[in-house]
């Protein structure tokens, strides 16, 4: 029910994504009436779910707070997230409000242990195909202990996404060199040299290290990510209403449109943030996915890919794996000297 369209996205979305996945089944949570011109629109789906009526449904606008007290046990989000702790569905995949989202999973789902905060990871097109990028908004600030965990979820997101033995990590900076950034990413920097974790540290990345692709994994607190994301996201459709503008301009840039159309349309769809749609919670004890709320049915059906292949791979098991042995980290009393001790293991 969440999200700029509602069901049209979420029942478009769906069918869209049996195509690609016949073998999965919904649960879906919201107002029957609502639902019932959508499931006689799209039989496939009809005949692959589960409908649960709620009358309450979480606004856009809506504080985490409020839907917390609001929607609490009755709301469809409340609902869908609280299949997943029942084991009633393997992950929750919504379009709904991203703050109400997140407090309401942080509160059933809770966090997995060793982890302090969620952080938002996603997929980001790049030249060289794609990278993970966390935090893209769960968390505003991170320090040095939390971004060491969010590079530690970030590489086992990458493993199961990419397929990686092991993926390059970089922390997103203003510069490369080791003297710059703020204390909790020098520290956070410093931590990932010294503990000797079996993970590709590749150092500070830049800005314009995302889109080319430097590393696997970027990580940065959710301020920064989320301002990142929204740029990029700007840019690609900047760059593609000139396109449009330019090749309309004239008759000779119509026809020079309609001999390159291929290459023109090959432009677009690497441009298309719908492509890449669906970032997950990471740091919850179950799979959350977000989607965009103004996407459409096609981007809502990325989302639905990616809950697929992470609830496939058992994302949440490797994580807490991970996260067992990073249990030495600490922080000491009245300091924020952090120390972590040397681990020979092995991630899995």
């Amino acid at each position: 029910m969440g999200g700029d369209h509602g069901p049209a996205t979420v029942m478009g979305g769906a069918d869209i994504a049996l195509v690609r996945h016949p073998q999965i089944r919904f649960v879906i949570f919201g107002d029957e009436a609502a639902l019932r011109p959508w499931l006689a629109k799209y039989p496939r789906v009809a005949s692959a779910c589960e409908v649960v009526h709620t009358e309450v449904a979480i606004s856009m606008h809506d504080k985490p707070s409020q839907a917390l007290r609001r929607g609490r046990k009755v709301s469809s989000m409340w609902c869908a997230i609280d299949a997943v702790k029942n084991g009633q569905a393997q992950a929750a995949v919504s379009a709904g409000n991203t703050g109400a989202l997140m407090a309401m999973a942080k509160v059933i789902l809770k966090m997995i242990p060793n982890v302090e905060r969620p952080a938002l990871a996603a997929l980001w097109p790049t030249a060289r195909g794609e990278s993970v990028a966390l935090d893209l908004g769960a968390t505003v600030g991170a320090d040095a202990r939390q971004l060491v965990q969010f590079a530690t979820m970030g590489e086992a997101f990458a493993r199961v996404i990419f397929n990686l033995e092991r993926p390059t990590v970089g922390l997103l900076n203003i510069g490369e060199e080791e003297v710059k950034g703020t204390e909790e990413v020098k520290a956070a920097a410093q931590m990932l040299r010294d503990t000797k974790l079996p993970m590709r540290f590749h150092g500070f990345v830049e800005g314009d290290d995302i889109s080319k692709g430097t590393v696997d994994v970027v990580v940065t607190d959710g301020y920064t990510g989320n301002i990142a994301l929204k740029t990029a996201e700007g840019m690609a459709r900047l760059i593609i209403g000139f396109l449009r503008e330019a090749m309309a301009s004239s008759w000779t840039s119509k026809l020079g449109y309609l001999l390159a159309s291929g290459a023109f349309k090959t432009l677009q769809s690497k441009l298309d943030p719908r492509a890449s749609n669906g970032a997950v919670f990471l740091g919850l004890n179950g799979l959350v996915v977000k989607s965009h709320g103004g996407t459409d049915d096609v981007g809502f059906a990325a989302a639905i890919d990616v809950a697929v292949e992470v609830a496939s791979a058992d994302l949440v098991a490797r994580i807490m794996a991970d996260m067992e042995r990073l249990k030495e980290l600490a922080v000491l009393n009245g300091s924020e000297e952090i120390q972590i001790q040397e681990s020979e293991a092995v991630l899995s």
